[in-house]
């Protein structure tokens, strides 16, 4: 990044420094921090449309920032307009692709905000997934490097929790789910997703409806049930491509943010 830029300093004159310069010379912020990690936006293959993010160069934003800063009167809203044209930048340079599919192997894919759902109709039954971006992404594993000068870090991802619900007639039969933590090791085979609880209602859900926790389920149930879900193509690898898509679409909302942010602070009232 620069989402995951670590401070170690902070000069008097409020100027710093990066290890991994995102502008060029003709910028007129000067970056600063101890360490930059990698873009954020980590490995994810599906991205939400970036019609909102036209491609801009480093010196046309700073260009266009300098000049929304000259209408600026605090030093800490200048401050933060120019660190925010670097970082709009530099994020958006690290988004592998303007596009995002509409569906995921044979689901529907709908998005409002920080909330998306993915449906699947038959004449017997409607799947629907459905989760929120926020607070879903940390680094995928540990740090891999640290020297005196470097920090490498892993990729980050989103993992969000999510919810099944199979609907036949007026009953629904609902799964909250949770991506595991850890990979599978060479020659073992482990689940991506493990399921967390399990209801089943007539109507609309409520709170007097009984639910069980996935790890008080006999163990050949939950095993069954598992199955299950992966004829209801809720599969490990499905599960994959969906953290992949979360990782996308979340990385697109967070810019979203930066560019708020920014023109909050510049707008005249």
């Amino acid at each position: 990044m620069i989402r995951n830029i670590r401070f170690l300093r902070w000069a008097a004159d409020k100027s710093f420094t990066t290890g991994k310069s995102t502008a060029t010379a003709g910028a007129s912020a000067q970056w600063n921090a101890g360490i930059v990690a990698q873009p954020r936006c980590g490995i994810a293959t599906c991205l939400k449309p970036v019609s909102a993010m036209p491609a801009v160069s480093i010196d046309q934003h700073s260009a266009i920032f300098s000049i929304a800063s000259r209408k600026i009167h605090t030093k800490g809203e200048r401050e933060l307009v120019e660190f925010l044209a670097e970082e709009i930048v530099a994020e958006k340079k690290a988004s592998p692709t303007a596009t995002i599919p509409t569906s995921l192997n044979g689901f529907a894919i709908t998005c409002n905000k920080a909330e998306v759902e993915l449906t699947k109709s038959s004449e017997r039954e409607k799947v629907t997934i459905s989760f929120n971006v926020n607070h879903t992404v940390d680094m995928e594993g540990e740090e891999a490097e640290t020297t005196e000068n470097k920090q490498e870090f892993s990729a980050m991802k989103s993992r969000p929790q999510f919810e099944v619900d199979i609907a036949r007639g007026g009953t629904t039969l609902s799964f909250t789910c949770s991506y595991l933590p850890g990979e599978a090791q060479e020659g073992e085979y482990n689940d991506v997703f493990g399921i967390d609880e399990v209801t089943i209602y007539q109507g609309e859900w409520n709170d007097k409806v009984y639910a069980v926790a996935g790890d008080v389920l006999d163990g050949y149930l939950y095993d069954l049930l598992m199955n299950f879900l992966e004829e209801k193509g809720i599969s490990n690898e499905f599960a994959e491509k969906m953290s992949d898509f979360a990782s996308a679409y979340e990385h697109a909302k967070y810019v979203e943010l930066l560019e708020a942010i920014s023109k909050f602070t510049v707008e005249k009232k």
